[in-house]
């Protein structure tokens, strides 16, 4: 603790505010709010299935190039995918690829092809003579009895495969509930009950994806074991902090190093090992084909010649594409970090703090700003580094005059549930921050942008919401009781009827999933503007 205090305090703040001049302003509120709506707009646009799968996927002759390697093309491409985002980039893969394809298989949410064609999105359907078959499930993003039946296609697609085949597999968020195949005798219900006692139990995403791969035929690598000895190429559009290539769908394409003994001793610590179905004890008793491969292959599958794993849509692309956008409209980009987690509590205090730390009024920010922010680095997810970084460069604005900064950031905050409104983390997020701004004496002038780049926060129609240091007095003025409905977990409602809902984010479904982004537009400072 002291040496994050030695660091904080080791920041050269410099130039004294002028307080009472945030009138003053040359930028007005409402064109912040712009410029910030226009700033997540580019980064979803830069993670659209279609332009990820061209940024990832190249095709010279017969020459299709991926992450750095080559392959022959010779009337020999598969495709099989599953996610909430992969109808799309089977549409575009299909397009790169043509004639060399096959057969392929994706397996996509319940209702998605008459959604995106309600929503305009006719560019993510596949065309009527395409070669991939598409199959709908997993209804309320639970596996179902049609998930089940399009993974146990896309294992017989996979299982058939010969060495001289070329398999490309896609992958987005929602993957996971899309490919359900337990291992045998176990059944899908089974396999679901015990996976529901974990979390419910309070077992990590970590260990609960430890007995799910252990569970599955094709997770944690079953998948590219089925399609052995064809060459697998993955591209994946990640909706997880990180990118952890085992985490996102529970990795189908990525060798699982989990042992049998370690799923006994999950199950032992939340004191479920007694209750399993006999099925799921005989499943954990046998030695699975991936784990026999680990024994005598003990280098990871993805590095080898069999498998190619490729990232080509994430948070951090989404960010360094928002960021161009800044600099296009004339602001000062910061990426603070995609990985922001932790309760929407102690995020949107971040966030009020980082104002504050902007746009403190006296000689310098207090040490003690400074040491708070820091100090709620582990609480959301955010390294001190990265934190010491960004202040730095919000003093270097201070003292050298920049126009407005864009602070930017991503990940995935959680809520916890206290009442039965409707609304999402985007929102709630947004809401919080916005009293945060509203609290200071002086008001920074920030404009604060949370949305879902899928579109969707949460059971609304908003992706999110933008907001400012007025919304407090708005709300009173309008007879909004804000408390009121963060209680009820009801932000939706509020920013519904706050201002006939102008402060919402509303892009429509995307197409897409990168998790969510963070925009916060910091003006400039008032100590440059003149004394008047």
């Amino acid at each position: 603790m002291a040496q994050i205090l030695a660091l904080s305090r080791s920041l050269h703040l410099q130039h004294p505010l002028r307080v009472g001049l945030a009138s003053l302003y040359s930028r007005s509120m409402s064109s912040l709010d712009t410029r910030a709506r226009a700033v997540f707009s580019a980064a979803v646009e830069a993670v659209q299935p279609d332009i990820v799968v061209r940024r990832g996927l190249e095709r010279h002759g017969d020459k299709l190039l991926v992450g750095g390697q080559s392959f022959t093309l010779t009337n020999n491409l598969y495709l099989v995918g599953f996610g909430k985002a992969v109808l799309g980039m089977a549409a575009e893969a299909e397009r790169i690829v043509g004639d060399h394809l096959i057969k392929g298989v994706v397996s996509v949410p319940h209702g998605i092809q008459n959604t995106l064609r309600n929503h305009g999105k006719a560019k993510m359907l596949l065309e009527s003579h395409s070669r991939i078959t598409v199959m709908e499930g997993a209804k309320h993003n639970l596996p179902d009895r049609d998930a089940l039946k399009s993974a146990e296609c896309i294992r017989e697609l996979a299982s058939g495969l010969t060495e001289k085949d070329v398999l490309l597999v896609l992958i987005s968020g929602g993957g996971s509930a899309l490919l359900p195949a337990p291992a045998p005798p176990m059944s899908l219900q089974e396999k679901q009950d015990v996976t529901r006692k974990l979390a419910a139990a309070g077992a990590t995403i970590q260990e609960l994806n430890t007995v799910r791969r252990a569970l599955s035929l094709l997770k944690g690598g079953g998948l590219a074991q089925c399609a052995n000895p064809a060459k697998v190429v993955a591209l994946i559009l990640s909706d997880v902090i990180g990118d952890p290539l085992d985490l996102i769908a529970s990795g189908p394409t990525v060798r699982s190093d989990s042992r049998p003994e370690e799923v006994w001793a999950i199950l032992d610590r939340y004191k479920l090992s007694d209750s399993l179905p006999s099925s799921v004890k005989e499943v954990l008793s046998k030695a699975r084909p991936s784990e026999l491969q680990v024994q005598e292959q003990p280098e990871p599958l993805e590095v080898k010649d069999h498998v190619s794993n490729v990232v080509i849509g994430s948070n951090t692309i989404a960010l360094e594409c928002a960021s161009r956008k800044a600099i296009e409209l004339g602001l000062r980009p910061v990426i603070l970090a995609p990985g922001v987690c932790g309760d929407v509590r102690s995020v949107a205090r971040l966030y009020g703090l980082l104002s504050s730390f902007a746009c403190s009024p006296g000689k310098e920010p207090p040490p003690e700003l400074a040491a708070e922010i820091l100090q709620l680095g582990p609480d959301v997810g955010i390294e001190s580094w990265d934190l010491c970084r960004t202040m730095n460069v919000l003093v270097e604005e201070r003292k050298e005059g920049w126009g407005a900064t864009c602070l930017l950031a991503g990940g995935e905050p959680t809520v916890q549930l206290t009442g039965k409104g409707r609304g999402g983390r985007n929102q709630e997020l947004a809401l919080r921050v916005g009293l945060e701004l509203s609290g200071g004496e002086v008001k920074s002038g920030a404009v604060f942008l949370s949305g879902g780049t899928d579109g969707q926060d949460g059971p609304t129609e908003a992706a999110g919401a933008v907001t400012d240091g007025e919304l407090m007095e708005e709300a009173m003025s309008q007879g909004l009781d804000i408390d009121g409905f963060l209680t009820n977990n009801d932000s939706f409602t509020f920013f519904s009827q706050l201002s006939e809902g102008r402060r919402l984010l509303m892009p429509g479904l995307t197409g897409t999933n990168v998790m969510d982004v963070h925009v916060m537009l910091l003006p400039p400072s008032p100590q440059r503007l003149p004394i008047i």
